[in-house]
């Protein structure tokens, strides 16, 4: 079985990325893109699903990771009877390449080492045909099927048995062992060999110049730059679209069927990644990330869809893959997500928030762009009064979710901000208008008086842990009285061991069987409106809790088992990460 989740760590090159487990295990693996499919699907399966395995043979004492300074080049160090050696995973940014790197170094003593090289395409159900070959001078192993060709070097080549390719050798002190995979198209010759240590200092010196601009003057600030490393390593650096997780199908619910690929570029998640960066002062990144939504969205506005591929394809159909047997048995395994075709209506608010924030840091607008948001903007004030599935992807009945219609009211209210602060054209009183009227259905409608709370749609008195965003998106005050006891509703019903749900699954509003666990960044939203409320003491000491959960390497995933003491859900989830930076700066 796969290792718990948050015994792995995420290494990446800004087009895909790979999770690698504490055992020295690469287990999942998509190339040459998140959304390929996996070359290496342990983490759905068995090893049998595909793995790189480079790892002491004999019993392993004791165990330590971590990130090279201001990097994701990731650093394990295993410890035995006899000795010990690091183990560097790396893959090469800014060459246009395709390449891991797996360098071991024996620190001390003689170390035996076992490498396991097991390739499945087509998320584990095919295997290649492998072969030994020459190169440029070295022998190399190749696997081939279809379209995809991998090629390993190194200094120890294994030999093939059973499916796997595998070979033990020893390592002494001071000895040095590198090993690399690279993918090309199958019709492609076998690429030239890396320079090693010169990919190696390029990326570090990369990814360090990259996070040292990141705000010191913050709370956890450490975790504060590992979260912003992390969203860069789930920005395609060609196409600027941002994914929300890098992986498929871990589940919110063990065993159960709440299994969703998120290897996607939601228009919601990636907005709000934005909103971070910003916040975070990385101003650039707003004109990469304007430039994908431009192409994604282009045509009738009638036409937006919730989420696109990396590459801003439209077509993500949701399929499940009946041969693995998901993880920790949670079925069915999904590959795309069927939530494409859903109306979420507050994605435009979020939107509009990132782009505001854009034009607020000095990003100007292109003729192409006010034209394209002016556009989305009046195709929501045609039909801003409809029911939706909200921003959680509701597979049950539409509603008119409280959530969604504050980010209506957050759309309007941007946009006439665009107008009246930076001097764009648009129907600004049409669109006052509309905002007054969203704001005046909300307080009637969305509000319960008996209680003194928000309610997660106009026809329940259940809460929702995302009306806690309603004093951070400028809604109301964080003191008003409303978001007070909106705040008090929330804790009142949806704690959990001291973290927030996102909701009572049990109201049936999501038409999902089973459960599921805390949403970790509901309870980041919490410190948010807490600080906003002025109950800072409160705030700080959740934020100390909540960063206490991430992994030995700085990673959160998706939700939180308090229970059992461990993650579930899509990891490392952007979600997390970005609400974690907005915690922060908000405490700021």
């Amino acid at each position: 079985m796969a290792l718990p989740i948050e015994d792995y760590a995420l290494i990446g090159d800004r087009g895909t990325a790979a999770l690698v487990g504490r055992d020295g295990s690469i287990d999942w693996l998509c190339l040459p893109r998140f959304d390929s499919p996996a070359c290496f699907a342990a983490l759905l399966g068995t090893e049998e699903h595909g793995r790189w395995l480079l790892a002491p043979a004999d019993e392993v004492v004791a165990t330590r990771r971590r990130y090279v300074d201001g990097t994701a080049l990731l650093e394990t160090t295993f410890t035995t009877a006899d000795g010990e050696v690091v183990l560097l995973d790396v893959m090469p940014t800014g060459d246009g390449r395709a390449d891991v790197v797996r360098r071991l170094t024996c620190t001390r003593g003689t170390v035996r080492i076992r490498h396991d090289w097991v390739v499945r395409t087509d998320y584990g159900r095919v295997r290649p045909w492998v072969s030994r070959e020459h190169a440029d001078g070295d022998e190399v192993v190749v696997a081939v099927a279809g379209p995809d060709k991998f090629v390993l070097r190194g200094p120890h080549l294994p030999h093939g048995r059973h499916g796997h390719h595998t070979e033990e050798f020893d390592l002494a002190a001071g000895e040095e062992a590198t090993f690399s995979m690279t993918w090309v198209r199958s019709w492609r010759d076998v690429p030239v060999p890396l320079c090693f240590d010169g990919r190696i200092d390029a990326t570090t010196d990369r990814q360090r110049a990259w996070s040292e601009r990141a705000p010191e003057d913050v709370p956890h600030a450490d975790l504060v730059r590992r979260s912003l490393l992390t969203l860069l390593l789930m920005t395609h650096a060609e196409t600027g679209g941002i994914v929300a997780a890098p992986t498929t199908s871990l589940p919110e619910d063990f065993g159960g069927e709440r299994n969703w690929d998120y290897r996607f570029c939601w228009l919601r998640d990636a907005a709000l990644t934005l909103e971070s960066l910003l916040g975070a002062g990385y101003a650039e990144e707003a004109l990469e990330w304007r430039g994908w939504l431009l192409r994604a969205v282009a045509g009738d506005p009638a036409d937006l869809q919730i989420m696109y591929t990396v590459d801003g394809g439209r077509q993500l159909p949701e399929r499940e893959v009946p041969h693995l047997p998901g993880y920790a048995g949670s079925r069915p395994v999904r590959i795309g997500n069927g939530a494409v075709s859903q109306r979420q209506n507050d994605v435009l608010g979020e939107v509009m928030i990132a782009l505001d924030l854009a034009r607020a840091a000095g990003l100007d607008e292109t003729h192409n762009s006010w034209a394209l948001q002016r556009a989305l903007v009046d195709e929501l004030a045609d039909r801003w009064d409809e029911p939706d599935n909200g921003l959680w992807e509701i597979r049950g009945p539409q509603r008119h979710f409280t959530h969604s219609r504050v980010m209506v009211w957050v759309a309007f209210d941007r946009a006439v901000a665009a107008v009246e602060q930076h001097g764009l054209d648009g129907p600004v009183e049409r669109w006052r208008d509309l905002r007054d009227r969203v704001r005046e259905e909300i307080l009637d409608k969305g509000f319960d008086e008996e209680r003194g709370t928000f309610t997660q749609h106009y026809d329940t008195t259940a809460v929702d842990a995302s009306l806690l965003t309603i004093p951070l998106v400028g809604f109301l005050p964080g003191d008003d009285p409303r978001v007070l006891g909106t705040i008090e509703a929330v804790l009142a019903d949806l704690d959990s061991d001291g973290l927030l749900l996102r909701y009572r699954t049990e109201t049936g509003v999501d038409g999902l069987s089973g459960d599921e666990h805390p949403f970790l960044a509901c309870s980041f939203w919490l410190v948010s409106a807490l600080a906003a409320a002025g109950r800072r003491d409160e705030a700080t000491a959740l934020m100390d809790r909540l960063c206490g959960l991430a992994n030995d390497v700085g990673l959160l995933s998706e939700e939180y088992d308090a229970v059992h003491g461990r993650m579930a859900g899509n990891f490392p989830q952007a979600f997390s990460h970005l609400a974690l930076v907005q915690a922060a700066l908000a405490l700021r």
